[in-house]
């Protein structure tokens, strides 16, 4: 089983020394704000501990030639805080094809991987629950003991899957088995993260704080799969941002994302795909509307914009409503002395005359 890459935000920070006056108030208050929302050491531990637990009673249980395989946002290296849930799964042995599409179905190697876990995991935590059935892919698991004190649990999607004979793994889709290659995916976001110098998990990171605080307009997996295609270069965030919703709202408004391992369907989205590429529009206006507030050198209002942009007062406070106010009144100042002097005739400029009589003969 591959470990985790390093959480991004303990990679050294972008050099923003010769950046424009403007890029280093908004960078600095972005690494600021991402400092707020990232992932505690801690927390990082204890996840990755459970799930070491969850590994050793599945390899356990389907014995050897199974493995288990990391995904998700504590794989990817782009995990926020709160801490809630991991992902893992396992790869089972099926020499005799007894299992996999036009054979069973997944519910009995659901149940062997589910009792396992009660098994070994219900003396450390006696309010475990384990839960077969109903559900789309995963085994769920609820440890009834959070990571973070704040949380009311702590939860593990497992999934037991089986090996496709020509790329990628079959995995459950309620009774049935679909096509997928989440160990390719997390190889292609880890090889985002190392070309792009860390700059892709932590671009990632901001954006998924944004869907969070806007209604969830599409997945964590989405935002990360469009990320592939415009952030494995090293930029800063700013420019990544800006970037991703470029790119998102092209591809976004002919197709559904494919998927990026080219082996599934396209990445489904909880609504409308025209409304959502409304909603970021709107929100990559929001964004460009910062930049060009503080490219103009109103640093108030750049921040603001930004904060309008994350909708999130605690991780990225706002300026107060009279600073706000006041570099307002300022702009509208400096736009109405500027308009005056596109319109006052520099001086010994004289206009051109005509000369005409008033009389005709």
């Amino acid at each position: 089983m591959k470990h985790d890459p390093p959480p991004s935000d303990t990679a050294p920070l972008q050099n923003y020394d010769s950046a424009p006056n403007s890029k280093k108030l908004l960078a600095k208050a972005l690494r600021e704000a991402r400092e707020r929302i990232q992932v505690s050491d801690g927390e990082l531990a204890e996840a990755r501990r459970r799930r070491g637990l969850l590994a050793a009673a599945l390899r356990r249980e389907f014995g050897v030639g199974s493995r288990c395989y990391l995904n998700g946002s504590v794989a990817h290296g782009d995990a926020l805080t709160p801490l809630t849930d991991i992902d893992i799964g396992v790869v089972v042995p099926n020499p005799d094809g007894e299992y996999g599409p036009g054979a069973k179905g997944p519910d009995e190697l659901q149940q062997r991987a589910a009792d396992a876990i009660r098994r070994e995991l219900k003396d450390e935590f006696p309010n475990l629950r384990v839960i077969v059935g109903g559900r789309k892919r995963s085994v769920y698991v609820s440890f009834g003991k959070p990571v973070d004190k704040n949380e009311a649990d702590f939860s593990a999607d497992v999934i037991v899957a089986l090996a496709h004979p020509v790329q990628g793994l079959w995995i459950p889709h309620h009774t049935e088995w679909d096509r997928s290659d989440p160990e390719a995916h997390t190889n292609m976001v880890r090889d985002a993260v190392r070309t792009s110098k860390v700059n892709y998990s932590k671009t990632i990171r901001l954006l998924k704080h944004w869907a969070r605080t806007h209604s969830k307009p599409l997945c964590s997996w989405n935002i990360k799969a469009l990320g592939l295609a415009c952030l494995a270069v090293e930029m800063d965030q700013l420019d990544g941002m800006l970037a991703w919703f470029d790119h998102a709202i092209e591809d976004l408004s002919w197709q559904e994302t494919p998927d990026p391992a080219g082996v599934a369907g396209p990445i489904g989205l909880p609504g409308d795909r025209m409304e959502l590429v409304a909603k970021l529009k709107d929100a990559r206006d929001s964004l460009a509307q910062a930049i060009a507030f503080a490219d103009e050198g109103y640093d108030t209002l750049a921040l603001k914009a930004l904060a309008t942009f994350f909708n999130d007062a605690d991780m990225m406070p706002p300026p107060s409503d009279t600073a706000v106010a006041t570099e307002e009144a300022k702009r509208a100042f400096d736009i109405r002395r500027a308009r005056s002097a596109s319109l006052t005739p520099m001086a010994g400029q004289v206009r051109g005359r005509t000369n005409t009589r008033s009389w005709a003969p």
